[in-house]
């Protein structure tokens, strides 16, 4: 699989991209610490950036980075916004548009839901609507006052990525979005140009967004950009089996805290449902192996804070 150029002054490296939506909760900041791991124990350079471009909270990404540092986490450089860099999404759309690898769409979301998917994409892909419209039917559409996303014109229904828990991984790649409707630009675009031009060519993030990975790389391979190596660790589950949230009770290190814990103690507690043993992040570095992480999720009872298992 391609990777990234580096140079000896620039290390490749690893990184976190929260959105500032609220306060990390216990799932976030395992994600995070193990990007960390993962970063530090391969040598990389560790970087943030923050996603910033949708579902902004005040004081939420002063918040976020609080608790990173006091995990242990440290970064490279300056935390990076993605809001400053919607010109590089805009230059990469204008270059696939360039090579007529982009086609406006005018669906809307129920349309896309209620419509049949087209066989030149798989099961539950976007069914090319507005793939072939003519010049005129575009036209029309606009008149009407449609808003129109960019899609890319994929001449792939399927990719295959490797990944370093999961081993080979084949999903589907439909025309996705590239920028939505309202002109903010897609995450399987910002995160794609975002890793390449800081030198990431280490993802760590939960495995929800494993599914998402083989349009993300098949579009690395289109704008001439590496792959990186993947890592799509398990998530955090509360008793109901469900991903953990919010809602699920104290599960933010601010709630813990005002428990009463302490900031070790919430950090043995991540270490423990790794296999691991320390009370700091750089404590946990001299152990750690991905080859021994555990391949399931991480079931958790957020009120007590008692493990209650994995799943099988």
């Amino acid at each position: 699989m391609t990777r990234m150029p580096s140079t000896p002054s620039s290390p490749p490296a690893g990184r976190y991209a929260p959105s500032p939506s609220g306060d990390l909760h216990l799932g976030n900041l395992r994600t995070a610490l193990l990007a960390w791991l993962f970063a530090r124990g391969s040598g990389r350079r560790f970087v943030l950036r923050v996603d910033d471009l949708d579902r902004v909270r005040p004081g939420a990404e002063e918040r976020q980075l609080a608790d990173l540092a006091a995990l242990g986490l440290d970064w490279d450089g300056p935390v990076t916004h993605q809001s400053d860099r919607l010109d590089h999404y805009a230059a990469a759309v204008d270059r696939l548009t360039s090579a007529g690898l982009t086609y406006e769409c005018f669906c809307t979301r129920k349309e896309i839901q209620q419509a049949v998917t087209a066989p030149h994409g798989p099961l539950g892909a976007y069914p090319g609507t507005c793939r072939d419209l003519t010049p005129g039917e575009r036209a029309q559409r606009r008149t009407a006052g449609r808003p129109a996303a960019v899609r890319l014109r994929s001449a792939r229904t399927d990719f295959e990525i490797t990944d370093r828990l999961r081993g080979r991984y084949r999903g589907p790649v439909d025309d996705f979005v590239l920028r939505r409707g309202d002109g903010i630009p897609a995450y399987n675009l910002t995160v794609v140009i975002d890793d390449a031009e800081q030198g990431v060519d280490q993802v760590v993030r939960g495995d929800d967004l494993l599914p998402s990975t083989p349009r993300q790389a098949y579009l690395a391979t289109l704008l001439d950009l590496g792959i990186p190596e993947y890592a799509h660790v398990p998530l955090v589950l509360n008793t109901e089996g469900k991903r953990l949230a919010k809602r699920d009770g104290a599960v933010t290190l601010a709630d813990r805290l005002a428990r009463g814990e302490t900031v070790a103690r919430v950090v043995g507690l991540l270490a423990d449902s790794l296999g691991l043993a320390g009370r700091g992040a750089g404590e946990l570095l001299a152990g750690f192996d991905p080859d021994r992480l555990p391949r399931a999720p991480w079931v958790l009872d957020p009120d007590s804070l008692v493990v209650a298992g994995r799943c099988p």
